[in-house]
């Protein structure tokens, strides 16, 4: 080996260490989501209650779809009875709250169901298909879908009922 590829290779690991580095102290939250903007990626799950989740038949509606996990403590069950409070409060002008529950037994995810009292259509992403389509990070993580189909925002992190409300006045 020459001396100066004694220094090259040295030298070349420092910029991959560098953006590694700035990797580690980037925020996920604060980086924008490709999505916004854009048609929301189609998908069918079953639901918890047997029946379809498609989201091209809520078309025409405001969507929440909310990626979650019982094993998410406490954000993920921070977050729950603020989006049933948030189901309850705008079904009735045209707004639909989904869940979907990932990488969860679906044994825990119907007890999570059930210690919240959660009305609105909940479905299990087994394969995971879904959170990829959306590029999920990590949970809890909230996507607003405008009525023509269209992503508006992207939330990480436990919604608050200030949040939500914000969110679907905008969509309103």
């Amino acid at each position: 080996m020459t001396r100066a590829m004694r220094w090259l290779v040295p030298l070349s690991v420092v910029p991959v260490l560098a953006l590694l580095a700035y990797g580690f102290t980037t925020n996920p939250r604060d980086i924008p989501s490709p999505l916004v903007g854009r048609p929301a990626a189609p998908f069918t799950l079953t639901g918890f209650d047997g029946g379809p989740v498609a989201l091209a038949a809520l078309r025409g509606k405001v969507v929440v779809l909310n990626f979650w996990a019982s094993w998410c403590n406490p954000s993920c069950y921070d977050e729950a009875p603020v989006l049933e409070r948030a189901w309850r409060t705008y079904r009735e002008r045209g707004v639909v709250v989904v869940g979907v529950d990932m990488q969860d037994t679906p044994e825990a995810a119907r007890a999570f169901i059930q210690r919240f009292g959660l009305t609105f259509v909940n479905a299990p992403d087994s394969q995971g298909k879904v959170a990829v389509e959306y590029g999920v990070y990590g949970v809890p993580e909230t996507f607003f879908v405008a009525r023509d189909g269209t992503i508006r925002a992207k939330h990480v992190g436990a919604l608050t009922d200030s949040v939500i409300r914000a969110r679907l006045e905008q969509l309103l």
